[in-house]
C-alpha cells in the first residue's frame, strides 16, 4: 500500500499534522463513495467545494486529507496542504503511472474515442489485465484517477484522452506518458474553442508528438488532416495507418449492412460488428491494428469482435411500449448527426420516419450553418420533425417551406416539452422507427424517462 510520504514527494504537499509513514487504500474526491481508510482530496468544483465536507469525509474513516484551504478547526487526522487540490491530483497520478511503465495506449479524435477505448480494452483483455477509464472520464480529473488504480496487477492501460481547449491534450499526455497513439479523425468539434479544423488537428496530434518510446502513432488515412500528417511524417516517430477509401497498412473493404449489422474485410479476414453504422468500421480498425502490434491472430480477432457490445445511447437500438427508437443521445456534432441520419436512410421500415433532434452545442461562428444544413437533410429524411433548443428549435423558421411539404414539424425549448410532442404523435400500430439526437448538454435522453 503507498504511504503519505509518497504524495508528499509527488505534489511537495505540507504536512500540517498527522503521521507520514501512513498508508492508504486510494484517493477519493467524493464523499459519497468514499471509503474507510481512504484519503479524501478536496478539490473545488462548478457546482460544489469538496471543502465543504471535510467533517463528512472524517466521520466517514477517511485515513488523511488534502487540501489547499486549511479549515477553520484542524480535524484530528492526517492533514496535508497544497497549493491547487487539481493540480495536486494530477502530480499524484503522473507519480503513480511512473511507478508501473506498463505499455499505455492512448485514443483521441472528434468522434469515436470511447467506442474505440471499450473496444480495445475488451479485444486486449482475451490475453491482459487491461486499466481503462470508466465512461467517459477523460479530462485531467478521470485520466488521473484512472491512473491511481494502476498497481502490479494490470498489464497495459488504454486511456481516452477528450479536450476543448488548447494544451488539453499535451497535458493530459503528459500526465499518462503513453507509447502508443491514437488519432482517429478531425471533425467540427468545439469549434467554439479551436476556431477551425486546423485547430482541432493541432490540438488532437498534440498527442502523437509527444508519445514515449517506442513513439507509435496510429493513424487515419481517410481523414485529409491525418493523411497529410502520415504522408510528410512526425519527426522521431513510427506511423501506422488504417483507413477504408485510400491505401493503409489496415485497409478494410467489401463492407455491407447484414441483418442490423455491419460486415467488412481485412486482408481476406471477414469480421462483424453489432452496430447500424458503417462509421464504427474505423473505430474496429484503430483497435485491431493495436491488436495486431501485440501479437494477436486474425481468428482471435474475428471471433473476439464479433461479440462486442457497443456503448449505450451510441446508435442503440431500443423497443420501448411496441415502437422502436434509435438512441444517439450521447452526444452531437455535425459530423454524429450526419452519420446517424445514414443509417436512419438506410432502415427499411413500414411506419413513419421521425427525428427528436436536439442541438449541436460548441459549434461556434459557424454554429448556424451547421444547423441548417443538417435542417434540410433531417426534412428529407424524415415525415415528423422535433427540433429542440435554440437552434433546431426554430427550424420551422430558418429553412424554405420547400423541404416541409407534406412533413409534420414541431418545435420546442427542451427534451421535456419534446417528450410530452411526442407522446401524442407515435402509436405503436403504425410501426414508426424514431431517432433522438442531441448534444450533451441538451439531455435528449430524458425523452426516454
Amino acid at each position: 500500500m503507498p504511504k503519505i510520504l509518497e504524495i508528499v514527494k509527488a505534489t511537495k504537499a505540507e504536512l500540517i499534522r498527522g503521521n507520514i509513514d501512513l498508508e492508504f487504500s486510494d484517493i477519493c474526491i467524493d464523499t459519497r463513495k468514499l471509503k474507510k481508510g481512504e484519503i479524501f482530496l478536496a478539490i473545488k468544483g462548478n457546482r460544489f467545494d469538496g471543502h465543504d465536507f471535510i467533517k463528512e469525509a472524517k466521520d466517514k474513516g477517511a485515513s488523511a486529507l488534502i487540501v489547499e484551504k486549511l479549515p477553520k478547526i484542524i480535524p484530528d487526522i492526517t492533514l496535508l496542504k497544497v497549493n491547487d487540490t487539481v493540480k495536486a491530483l494530477t502530480d499524484i497520478a503522473k507519480y503513480q503511472r511512473n511507478k508501473f511503465p506498463i505499455p499505455l495506449i492512448a485514443i483521441t479524435g472528434s468522434n469515436g474515442k470511447t467506442t474505440t477505448k471499450e473496444m480495445l480494452a475488451y479485444l486486449l483483455s482475451l490475453k491482459y489485465k487491461v486499466l481503462k477509464n470508466e465512461g467517459t472520464q477523460n479530462n485531467q480529473i478521470g485520466l488521473s484517477l484512472t491512473l491511481l488504480k494502476l498497481d502490479k496487477s494490470y498489464d497495459i492501460a488504454v486511456v481516452e484522452l477528450g479536450t476543448n481547449h488548447f494544451g488539453e491534450i499535451g497535458y493530459l499526455t503528459e500526465i499518462s506518458s503513453p507509447q502508443i497513439g491514437v488519432v482517429l479523425n478531425i471533425g467540427p468539434a468545439h469549434l467554439e474553442f479551436f476556431k477551425a479544423l486546423d485547430g482541432v488537428y493541432n490540438e488532437k496530434i498534440s498527442l502523437i508528438k509527444s508519445l514515449s518510446f517506442p513513439f507509435i502513432g496510429i493513424l487515419n488515412s481517410d481523414d485529409p488532416f491525418l493523411r497529410d500528417a502520415l504522408n510528410n511524417h512526425i519527426k522521431d516517430k513510427f506511423l501506422i495507418s488504417f483507413g477504408i477509401k485510400h491505401k493503409a497498412d489496415f485497409q478494410a473493404d467489401n463492407l455491407k449492412w447484414e441483418r442490423q449489422r455491419v460486415s467488412f474485410v481485412i486482408n481476406q479476414n471477414k469480421f462483424y460488428l453489432n452496430t447500424l453504422g458503417f462509421f464504427n468500421v474505423y473505430n474496429a480498425l484503430a483497435a485491431i491494428t493495436v491488436c495486431r502490434l501485440f501479437g494477436f491472430s486474425y481468428r482471435d480477432l474475428i471471433l473476439r469482435v464479433k461479440n462486442f457490445k457497443f456503448p449505450s445511447q451510441r446508435l442503440e437500438i431500443k423497443n420501448i411500449k411496441g415502437i422502436t427508437f434509435i438512441d444517439d443521445t450521447y452526444n452531437s456534432n455535425p459530423v454524429s448527426l450526419n452519420e446517424a441520419l445514414k443509417v436512419l436512410g438506410r432502415l427499411n421500415i413500414k411506419g413513419r420516419k421521425i427525428a427528436v433532434i436536439g442541438d449541436m452545442l460548441e459549434l461556434g461562428k459557424n454554429t448556424d450553418e451547421f444547423h441548417y444544413k443538417a435542417s434540410i437533410h433531417i426534412s428529407r429524411l424524415c415525415d415528423i420533425i422535433i427540433g429542440v433548443g435554440k437552434f433546431f428549435g426554430k427550424m420551422d423558421k430558418t429553412i424554405s417551406s420547400f423541404y416541409l411539404k407534406g412533413k409534420l414539424i414541431f418545435t420546442c425549448n427542451t427534451a421535456k416539452e419534446a417528450k410530452d410532442i411526442l407522446i401524442k404523435k407515435v402509436k405503436p400500430s403504425k410501426g414508426d422507427l424514431i431517432l433522438i439526437k442531441g448534444s450533451r448538454l441538451m439531455y435528449m435522453e430524458e425523452v426516454f424517462k
